[in-house]
């Protein structure tokens, strides 16, 4: 592991998260956290209509509110808009 990402392991998975999901709603029992888990059972039964509401919602924050939000939420808006647009690619099909 590069040392520039600190000692810990866990610095080498935020940052990777944090321009990659590795939650897949497709199989959410790896790579998913309990919040994302929760998300995606919540939003799996959804029409496609419903998620494109979501999408645009979720889009408005973080263009709106990108820039005051703390950085927890930021990276969650971020979370939820990859698991929604891997949710509208599931209903397509």
């Amino acid at each position: 592991m590069c040392d520039e990402l600190g000692p810990k392991e866990g610095y080498m998975k935020e940052f990777v998260e944090e321009f990659v999901m590795l939650c897949d709603v497709n199989s959410s029992d790896k790579g998913c956290s309990e919040q994302q888990v929760k998300f995606i059972k919540k939003w799996s039964d959804k029409d496609a209509d419903a998620l494109k509401k979501e999408l645009s919602r979720l889009q408005g924050m973080q263009s709106k509110d990108g820039a005051s939000m703390k950085p927890e939420a930021a990276k969650w808006v971020k979370q939820r808009l990859a698991l929604v647009k891997q949710l509208q690619q599931k209903t397509e099909l």
